[in-house]
């Protein structure tokens, strides 16, 4: 073991064995805590409160009743209906139940409430301790148009463009051209790239700006916004400051979050590549006096653009609160973040001195996102049939806030979880990184975690070149065609009929048998079966010649023969394959959902199924969409409708807007016609695949 990993494990070690104590200040105790959130974040709160002695109530919706959250607290409160604005947001609600419960503090964790003004406001006035940063520090900070004027005042450098009240769309136009193109539309209040549009020119500017408007205006309440130069290739640098309320204020080093898809974060690492120790003593620094400017109290992010060449560094924003990536700062200082916050909040003062802050190694995190990133990282929802996480240890966490069985819900962001590691540096942790992924065992919906296996795996990555354009830069090499070989093929065919011989083991791991009607089979030494297979939406022939209850000869399509053996282990609960193809032997897990097979191997999860019948594929086309309809490609709420029946549309024209776990979605005519139906009214919920319009004569 290496003397940094040695010390890493006994700060670890020391750190969660700190004897139990409250906190509190001259005013009050804070023994108990009202976690206004849900999902990781809440759990992740609720283990340091809970580690330091505190006691923990936790609020949830309707679709959160059997969360993971609300077991984990010591007691829980019904707040309201499934989506955010009757539940998670109302804070006369939270308030209410904090005053009923007797709680001395509120943790809003991130999103919902959590740069709410109003909300801190409230709690002051309620005597209750709300654990962030004071209202008019969130207010100043909150809006973007506001915090780059009190930081240009502060010697904080800020890009150009335009940050005026005036938001007259003529006046947006002709501030626009002084800017010059290309330039970003933000939101003044935005945040997590909502209500944030790129304007490549004068003629998409005014399309662009009423897109970011309509956004912004959902999201926040408010369609004002700001106008700036974009920076071609930018990279995307924040750097962790805290203070307290005796007027001391530090940075905990920098975090590179570049790698992003609709402006929103997928990756991150601390600390960024190519940051020089001279470099990010100015980056702290610039954030520290940013902080000051507005008397900041408790944990906060200064978010700044850095020039991809120069290095040359901007002031972004600030995010008042917590943020989703904080645990790979913990990570390489060695820190409880959450533990700093409460006891700030409770008059104390920092636990460390800037001197005292160290840089341990290098930590990454990726999100584990319900999404299909083949299909432009389209958000999904749905049940988590089987889960399968890795394991956990002084260097690897896994943030979660869901267990199998649960259900990714359309109300809520589509993040799973975050995989944290760390290494003694960034080569190490990257292996590690991907090492962790392939352990990541998800059935049920589509997930992220094949395109960040490939991420991680390419050079350029490896090299620390990153900036946000760093996806569709490298858009072919990071989503390759998955190769479904004859190999693997052959394995898969093995393992159906493994699990047909060995349906024992499968009741134990999936306490069920699906795979009664599998292939519609049994082997045995007289037999030579064929049977069909799908993979990578092809469908193949499998020729399966029987030596031994675990040995056969296997070709796919007329193949060369290959000689298959091996078995299936029950480990850790969860089931694995263990196969021999012509003398190579692997391991790979594997789960089998309904008719499906997955197996998940150091080149990602592959899905295996056998067709289904031609009569069966008829009777859906009776019941189906017609090709030309326009379907809802993500469960979710209409926002808006554009048309009625009777209108006439061309091919493009916009139909409805559908609006589903952070993002707004528009639904684009797929042909000219005259509008028959309308199926949905805004406000309505939709699933997945739903027929939104019928044109007449596609009845």
């Amino acid at each position: 073991m290496s003397a940094l990993l040695a010390n890493r494990v006994t700060a670890k070690c020391l750190w969660s064995v700190q004897p139990h104590r409250l906190y509190a200040t001259k005013e009050r105790v804070i023994d108990k805590v009202l976690i206004a959130n849900r999902g990781e974040i809440a759990c992740r709160i609720m283990r340091t409160a809970k580690r330091l002695g505190m006691r923990t109530v936790a609020v949830y919706s309707d679709a959160d009743l059997k969360s993971m959250h609300v077991a984990m607290a010591d007691e829980a409160y019904h707040i309201g209906p499934a989506s955010s604005q009757e539940s998670y947001l109302r804070s006369d609600k939270i308030l209410h139940i904090a005053e009923k419960s007797g709680c001395h503090a509120i943790h809003p964790g991130y999103g919902f409430l959590s740069e709410n003004a109003e909300f801190a406001e409230l709690c002051e006035k309620t005597n209750i301790s709300f654990i962030g940063p004071p209202a008019s520090a969130i207010r100043d900070m909150g809006i973007k148009s506001t915090s780059k004027s009190i930081m240009d005042a502060a010697g904080v450098p800020v890009i150009k463009g335009y940050h005026g009240d005036d938001q007259n769309v003529e006046r947006l136009v002709t501030e626009a051209d002084k800017i010059g193109y290309p330039l970003m539309i933000k939101a003044v209040r935005g945040g997590g790239g909502k209500g944030m549009r790129i304007a490549t020119n004068q003629n998409e500017f005014k399309a662009q700006l009423e897109s970011a408007k309509r956004e912004s205006m959902k999201a926040f309440g408010d369609d004002a916004v700001l106008l700036e130069r974009y920076v071609q290739k930018p990279r995307h640098v924040e750097v962790q400051v805290f203070g307290d309320k005796h007027g001391n204020y530090v940075y905990l080093n920098e975090r590179d979050c570049s790698v992003q898809r609709r402006h929103q974060k997928v990756i991150e690492e601390a600390p960024a590549p190519g940051v020089s120790p001279e470099l990010r003593v100015r980056l702290g620094e610039a954030a520290v006096a940013a902080a000051r400017a507005v008397n900041y109290v408790g944990a906060g992010t200064v978010e700044f653009i850095m020039d991809y060449s120069t290095l040359d560094f901007h002031f972004m924003e600030m995010n008042t609160r917590l943020q989703v990536e904080h645990p790979i700062t913990e990570m390489i200082t060695n820190t409880d973040l959450v533990e700093w916050q409460l006891k700030v909040a409770a008059g104390e003062k920092l636990p460390l001195t800037q001197e005292q802050i160290p840089v341990i190694g290098h930590a990454f995190e990726a999100r584990i996102y319900a999404e299909d990133p083949r299909n432009n990282f389209m958000p999904g929802a749905g049940p988590l049939t089987h889960l399968v996480t890795p394991v956990t240890s002084t260097d690897v966490r896994v943030e979660t806030g869901v267990l199998q069985g649960d259900e990714v819900s359309v109300h809520y962001d589509p993040m799973i979880a975050k995989l944290v590691v760390w290494g003694n540096n960034r080569s190490e942790a990257l292996r590690k990184l991907y090492s962790r992924l392939c352990d990541y065992n998800i059935v049920g919906l589509e997930t992220n975690v094949n395109f960040l296996m490939n991420l991680c795996q390419h050079k350029e990555f490896q090299k620390g070149n990153v900036h946000t354009g760093f996806i569709p830069e490298h858009n072919d090499e990071l989503f390759p065609e998955q190769n479904y070989s004859s190999s693997l093929l052959a394995q898969a065919a093995f393992a159906s009929i493994l699990c047909q011989q060995n349906r024992d083991v499968l009741n134990a791991v999936h306490g069920n048998d699906p795979f009664n009607n599998f292939s519609g089979f049994r082997l045995n030494h007289k037999l030579i079966r064929k049977f069909k297979l799908v993979g990578g939406g092809q469908e193949h022939v499998a020729e399966v010649k029987y030596n031994s209850p675990e040995d056969f000869k296997i070709s796919i399509n007329g193949g060369e023969e290959l000689v298959v053996s091996g078995s299936l282990i029950k480990h850790n609960g969860n089931l694995q394959l263990a196969c021999c193809v012509n003398g190579h032997m692997s391991k790979s897990s594997i789960a089998v959902h309904k008719e499906d097979i997955f197996l998940f191997t150091e080149e990602g999860k592959f899905q295996f199924s056998v067709p289904t019948p031609k009569f069966v594929n008829e009777l859906l086309k009776l019941s189906g969409v017609s090709e030309g309809s326009a379907v809802s490609p993500m469960p979710g709420v209409v926002d808006k409708v554009f048309v009625k029946v009777g209108d006439t549309v061309s091919a493009g024209d916009p139909l409805l807007v559908i609006i589903a776990m952070k993002m707004e979605y528009v639904i684009k005519a797929p042909k000219a016609g005259e509008i028959s139906k309308v199926f949905y009214n805004a406000g309505e919920n939709v699933r997945k695949n739903a027929s939104l319009i019928q044109f007449l004569g596609d009845e």
